[in-house]
């Protein structure tokens, strides 16, 4: 019953995203399902930013057992976590935030714990908040999360990374993106690696969490040629129409 009801909730609220000439939400989250039938194949190029301690890289893995996979992340306490973690050579890890420009950037470095989370999963403090872009309303909704440590950290856009690589002729198959309000900054940052990704999939909010982060309207404008799969209470999945 409870699942009929919260059915029926959600193609009310799909119905009410139509009428305002919003995209209806999908509920819970990507699936494996999702992820291999939309790739189609087992040798997929994925690019990964934001991959914090590999819990998702060890899931694309899993999951394509050809994987050539790239993952990026700025916070060195989270890179420590995933080189513990993942040992597969076909998994790169770069000590690299991806944004708008070429050189250096203020990190914000998140920290404190949330409710109910042992200190001894984290004992350099929660590393999976901070960003390239300050706190906002982030302070307020969370607040046990605090930002007292800014660092500096190397930074690339997508597009001269991927040419300084030797990926600016492949396809990408698939990008995942969990960059904590920098969003736009990131998409903005690869324009021509866009064009050449088959799926991307990221996180948003319709709330500044971070100063300046883009509305998911403001971020679908600048990916005119990507559809939208699924949206998420908190993420899309999208394919590149010109691609399919």
């Amino acid at each position: 019953m409870k699942k009929i009801l919260e059915a029926v909730q959600q193609t009310r609220r799909n119905i009410v995203y139509k009428l305002r000439g919003k995209i209806p939400c999908t509920p819970g989250a990507i699936t494996e399902t999702d992820l291999t039938e939309a790739i189609g194949r087992e040798d997929p190029l994925i690019l990964e930013i934001g991959c914090n301690d590999g819990s998702h890289s060890e899931w694309f893995l899993n999951l394509f057992p050809g994987i050539e996979l790239h993952c990026f992340e700025p916070d060195p306490r989270a890179i420590k976590k995933f080189r513990d973690r993942i040992a597969n050579q076909q998994a790169a890890v770069h000590c690299l935030a991806i944004s708008d420009h070429d050189g250096e950037i203020d990190f914000h470095m998140s920290d404190g714990l949330p409710p109910g989370v042992s200190a001894e999963d984290y004992p350099e403090g929660w590393d999976c908040s901070g960003s390239i872009r300050q706190p906002k309303q982030h302070l307020e909704s969370k607040p046990w999360c605090t930002f007292d440590r800014t660092i500096s950290v190397a930074t690339q856009t997508l597009d001269s990374w991927c040419e300084a690589n030797g990926l600016a002729d492949r396809t990408i198959d698939f990008i995942w993106a969990d960059v904590q309000g920098a969003e736009i900054d990131l998409i903005r940052g690869a324009q021509k690696s866009l064009q050449r990704c088959r799926f991307f999939y990221t996180e948003y909010n319709n709330r500044e969490m971070y100063e300046g982060q883009a509305q998911l309207k403001a971020l679908l404008a600048e990916l005119p040629d990507f559809e939208v799969i699924h949206r998420y209470a908190d993420d899309v999945f999208l394919k590149n129409e010109l691609l399919e």
